[in-house]
């Protein structure tokens, strides 16, 4: 039966939509064109992806007072929590609204001072893939008002603290002034360590 003439049928509305998806479906066989075995995904990574996640997947680096950190694509400032263990998030629901985890459609790739060695992901409890540096999960912090803000850095929230993290995978525990954020001063008053 053609498209058209079942566009004429009267049809109840709890078949609606597995018969749309049927059609299209057929449609798509239908169509004439042959596959060149690549395949284009037609929605957009930051469209399917849940909240916290980026348009891309990528890592890069800016600079602030008090030397270079990891940003998203966009420059958003990414943060590791101290309660994290080594490929292993701590941060779920209310913790998680708060530092939304960097989430991944695919492989994250590294630009400026970030290393794509240093780049991985880890599945989180709810099955999405979240973005980790030398092992630590990162997260964005949603007080953070858009590119050049770190209102999340030196935190202590949800029973651990929240750095920025510098190239080498070290935590940013010193004041850091960045456009927009003003100084944020540190609690601690070394300068990296792991974190774990």
């Amino acid at each position: 039966m053609s498209a058209s003439l079942l566009a004429r049928v009267p049809v109840p509305v709890k078949f609606a939509a597995p018969l749309a998806v049927a059609l299209l479906a057929a449609a798509a066989c239908s169509s004439g064109s042959s596959s060149s075995g690549s395949t284009s995904n037609s929605t957009s990574p930051s469209a399917a992806a849940p909240a916290g996640s980026t348009s891309s997947t990528m890592i890069t680096t800016k600079t602030s007072s008090g030397g270079s950190f990891l940003t998203n694509s966009a420059g958003r400032a990414v943060y590791l929590f101290l309660a994290d263990s080594t490929g292993k998030s701590a941060c779920n629901g209310t913790c998680a609204a708060a530092w939304p985890p960097v989430i991944a459609a695919s492989q994250p790739t590294a630009a400026g001072s970030a290393q794509a060695t240093d780049l991985g992901t880890i599945t989180r409890s709810d099955g999405t893939k979240q973005v980790t540096y030398d092992g630590h999960p990162l997260y964005y912090f949603e007080g953070d008002t858009g590119p050049g803000t770190d209102k999340g850095q030196g935190l202590d929230n949800f029973g651990a603290k929240w750095w920025l993290v510098a190239p080498t995978g070290s935590s940013i525990t010193t004041a850091v002034t960045i456009s927009g954020s003003g100084s944020v001063p540190a609690s601690s008053p070394s300068s990296g360590g792991g974190g774990y």
